[in-house]
């Protein structure tokens, strides 16, 4: 089979893919030319009752929790219409900025509804890719031909509804998962028409067995890299050079713009004071950051050999000589106690810190292939058959989240003692969101915010708070 396109966008009740639920859900499918195959998908996905929305993300995207009752699938819905529907063999799924934010909310809501929260993004011929970073490297060495924005400030900005509104591109409505998705299409075609070298490059480094290939620590040479951590004014590009090896197979890359002298000789605290520092710390106007960064072969880095700088106009953009590269990297060489202590201060950063709620404990361990049937048996069981259906796992996770999904999507399927459970955790929940619910209404109120959107998210946390609410 050829491959297909498929570009999607999420509107979501909040920033923490743990804890807070997609609540739109948009997406085109294209041909190999990004030419629209069949209808597009535009649906609301039902948030629950045990959820209160950010409101500050409400006011943003107009979504209210209202309105996906009324008219959205359940989440157990929605994840069968993903993996018959969307995710299908040969597709290459693209959004912007996904691989950061959207993918992560289509993990764990796979998680939650008893779907292998992985297999989507890779078998049978899938892959993923993030536009962001295609923007931003085309941006900082391809520019020609396209109209760039900046902000009100006349910094570099690479907002979707910018980049569309500077380039004639159709982008009806900002936060809009189908207006988004439509914008996404035609910035792709851009660069595709404008830039199709470094397009085509960048496309086939989504493969993380590429990305390897070009960053690896058996033969370290420096390498263009765009990330969003970098320096806004270098269009957020830099010549990194692999360091050490990173948690869970990564590397870590030093950004040779900056020069590695003040930092070789400091000693295991010290950089762990620099690394550590707080949000404060990091403000003041002598703190000096460690450039180094975690990259990650997987999340489709921006990467490219030093050969895309073109013979010294590349260098010019990015402001950066071959000099600065090669004293930078034989400091790097010449002391390798300093990437060996990086490497033991980042392996012991990587720690992933449990939470007590079994949605959010899908990054603790991977499933046995035993519990992978009785997980592929619960999602296929009817409501009827779910109230009946008492798996015996071994992964310890999985009979709350049991309870949890059918609590969600198959309500009628709860005995009395699970609903008294279900509810004891539903309220343990809300109580722990609404302290600052509240106070977000009542900062919004004050900052003349649509009355309509402010009234419907009271509404919405009087109808699901426990009966104290508000006393």
């Amino acid at each position: 089979m050829s491959k297909t396109f498929f570009f999607y966008d999420l509107e979501t009740s909040g920033l923490n893919p743990r804890t807070d639920r997609i609540m739109q859900f948009a997406g085109i499918r294209t041909d190999e030319n990004f030419e629209q195959i069949g209808e597009s998908y535009n649906v609301l996905i039902r948030l629950n009752d045990d959820t209160l929305p950010s409101p500050d993300a409400v006011v943003v995207t107009g979504i209210t929790p209202q309105s996906t009752q009324a008219d959205g699938l359940t989440e157990a819905e929605f994840t069968k219409l993903l993996e018959s529907e969307i995710f299908t063999p040969d597709t290459v799924t693209i959004g912007f900025n996904n691989i950061r934010f959207d993918d992560e909310f289509i993990r764990h809501t796979f998680w939650r509804n008893f779907h292998d929260p992985y297999e989507w993004a890779w078998r049978d011929g899938r892959s993923r890719w993030d536009l962001l970073d295609v923007v931003r490297m085309t941006r900082a060495l391809r520019p020609e031909g396209i109209n760039w924005p900046v902000d009100k400030d006349g910094r570099a900005t690479n907002r979707l509804e910018l980049l569309s509104t500077e380039n004639g591109l159709v982008h009806t409505k900002a936060h809009d998962a189908l207006s988004d998705v439509e914008a996404l299409i035609g910035v792709t075609k851009l660069i595709k028409c404008k830039q199709s070298q470094l397009f085509n490059y960048l496309f086939e480094m989504r493969d993380k067995k590429q990305v390897k290939q070009l960053v690896n620590l058996d033969n370290k040479q420096p390498f263009v890299y765009s990330s969003g951590r970098y320096d806004v004014k270098f269009e957020k590009t830099t010549v990194a050079f692999p360091l050490n090896s990173a948690p869970n197979g990564n590397v870590l890359v030093y950004d040779l713009r900056h020069d590695p002298g003040q930092f070789v000789n400091l000693s295991k605290k010290e950089l762990e004071s620099i690394i550590y520092a707080s949000y404060e710390e990091r403000k003041k106007d002598n703190f000096i950051a460690i450039p180094v960064k975690q990259l990650q072969y997987n999340r489709c880095p921006a990467v490219a050999p030093l050969g895309v700088l073109q013979n010294g106009e590349g260098w010019k953009k990015l402001n950066i000589t071959k000099e600065q590269i090669e004293k930078h990297k034989k400091v790097l060489l010449e002391n390798p106690g300093f990437a060996e202590l990086l490497r033991e201060i980042y392996e012991a950063r990587s720690e992933f810190k449990s939470l007590p709620d079994p949605e959010a404990k899908l990054y603790d361990s991977f499933l046995n292939d035993r519990d992978r049937l009785r997980i592929e048996a619960v999602r296929s069981a009817s409501e009827t058959e779910l109230a009946d259906f008492h798996p015996e796992f071994q992964d310890e996770r999985l009979p709350d989240l049991l309870l949890h999904y059918k609590a969600r999507s198959y309500p009628k399927s709860l005995s009395e003692d699970e609903q008294v459970k279900w509810e004891y955790w539903r309220m343990a929940r809300i109580n722990s969101q609404l302290p600052g619910y509240l106070k977000s209404l009542e900062r919004l109120a004050a900052s003349g915010v649509d009355t309509f959107l402010l009234e419907e998210l009271q509404l919405w946390a009087e109808s699901i708070a426990p009966i104290d609410y508000g006393n």
